[in-house]
């Protein structure tokens, strides 16, 4: 690169800056970043996209373009995106550029890392192959370490329409988990409204852990070259604490938002869109961010919880059906549930874990887990028959066995401790051993006698 690094806005439309440079060789290269003001002195911090010709860098604004003029000069700041990562983080909340969104003052971090990395090697590991040490992480949650248990270093998806809890059940598992685990946890919310980013801040520091989390956000109003960036700054700051052999918990409030973000860029730059209007670059953009979470053998290790929006509740969606191919786990959100007041709103059958596996959970779990699932399926189709020609006209076996599957649905619900506001019902955390007893004594029938609504939002079996 020349001496002279500068260049001027030729061209501003919407969040994509065309910047000018007289000579060649000062082009910045791709990816790399420029700073420019608007005519009020704001900072605007932009990221190479492509070279078109006449030496101008196309740029995608990382902030609002607001009373950017033609002409302002634009400065070549480095030959990539670095963001400081590191300790003095924990505790904060900042932007995709590490920049504090709490006024608390300076970021205390000496060390700048690049938010893109090339495509890393594959792992090859046997023991992930058998499913030998695996370690399960315990949620409380008695629906999802009985029927989709978490491991460490695996990634999980909450898939779900709008308003059907992806936000509170992720708040849950944070909650949960962070207070048991010695780790560390990184939080990034990718396009998401302000108002779930407060909550969970002040939920944080009324349970003190706040000092174990650095949180990260790009807002719903924000440009989507910030919201799609937000997420390779996210787990940035996770590889670091990975590598520094730490267990790192990554949750994602909305990964969906993420891809959407990628989708409009592609749009603005005027590339040729794909099915359903996404990008043509779907599927490059998903996998290269889904390879970066991943453990170190005997090492440290990231477990990632992401949620993903389903447009229209519809999971043949490109983006989602991209989304959930690099998942171990996936839970998808059930509207009729919702209506039903059933929470959390899990679709047992349409959800699935590879980790219900003998060899990871144990046996005796695996029966249990294998069991209910046969019933919950069973009871399907019998709840339709019934709809039809009346709960009385089925077979004295087909009663017994509907208001069994009747009693498991009501019992693996339970009141969060993070929805205590909003249902006025004291939290219940609940450990796998007491789930599975409960879920082995209706499946035997040894709570037949009991009425089926004592089983509705409680924690241990005995409650009911």
């Amino acid at each position: 690169m020349g001496e002279r690094q500068t260049g001027v806005v030729v061209s501003v439309e919407g969040p994509i800056v065309g910047v000018r440079f007289e000579y060649q060789e000062d082009l910045p290269p791709l990816c790399g970043m420029m700073e420019t003001k608007s005519l009020e002195g704001r900072k605007i911090i932009l990221e190479v996209v492509e070279h078109l010709e006449e030496n101008i860098a196309h740029c995608i604004s990382l902030d609002s373009t607001l009373n950017l003029r033609k002409n302002s000069v634009a400065e070549v700041c480095d030959i990539d995106i670095k963001v400081p990562v590191g300790e003095g983080l924990f505790g904060r909340v900042i932007n995709l550029l590490g920049r504090p969104l709490d006024k608390k003052g300076k970021i205390e971090s000496s060390y700048l890392r690049s938010i893109h990395r090339p495509n890393l090697p594959p792992i090859l590991n046997s023991n992930q192959e058998n499913k030998t040490g695996v370690e399960i992480l315990e949620t409380g949650i008695k629906a999802i370490d009985f029927l989709f248990p978490l491991a460490k270093g695996s990634k999980t998806g909450i898939l779900g329409g709008a308003a059907l809890g992806k936000s509170i059940l992720t708040l849950e598992l944070i909650h949960n988990i962070v207070r048991k685990q010695t780790g560390v946890c990184i939080f990034t919310g990718i396009g998401e409204r302000i108002r779930e980013g407060n909550e969970l801040y002040y939920e944080f520091l009324r349970h003190g852990i706040l000092d174990k989390v650095i949180m990260l956000f790009a807002q719903m109003n924000e440009p989507p070259g910030a919201r799609f960036e937000a997420a390779l700054s996210g787990i940035t700051q996770a590889e670091y604490f990975e590598e520094a052999n730490k267990d790192v918990l990554f949750f994602m409030d909305n990964i969906y938002r993420f891809v959407q973000a990628g989708a409009e860029v592609s749009t603005l730059l005027g590339r040729v869109p794909s099915e359903v209007g996404y990008q043509p670059t779907l599927i490059s953009e998903v996998s290269s961010f889904h390879e970066r979470i991943r453990s170190r053998a005997g090492g440290g290790s990231i477990t990632a919880i992401e949620t993903v929006y389903v447009p229209a509740d519809d999971l043949t969606d490109p983006a989602v059906v991209t989304i959930f191919s690099y998942l171990d786990s996936i839970m998808v959100l059930s509207r009729e549930k919702i209506q039903r007041g059933l929470y959390p709103a899990i679709d047992f059958i349409k959800s699935s874990s590879s980790m219900l596996d003998a060899q990871v959970v144990g046996k005796r779990h695996y029966t249990a887990a294998r069991e209910t699932l046969k019933l919950l399926i069973k009871y399907e189709e019998l709840r339709r028959i019934a709809a039809v020609i009346g709960f009385e006209e089925l077979s004295t076996f087909d009663r017994t066995l509907y208001q069994r599957a009747k009693k498991l649905e009501n019992f693996l619900t339970q009141p969060f401790f993070t929805a205590e506001v909003y249902t006025g019902r004291e939290g219940k955390g609940v450990v796998l051993g007491d789930t599975l007893k409960g879920c082995e004594k209706i499946i035997a029938g040894e709570t037949d006698k009991e009425k089926e609504e004592s089983f509705y939002m409680i924690g241990k079996w005995e409650e009911a």
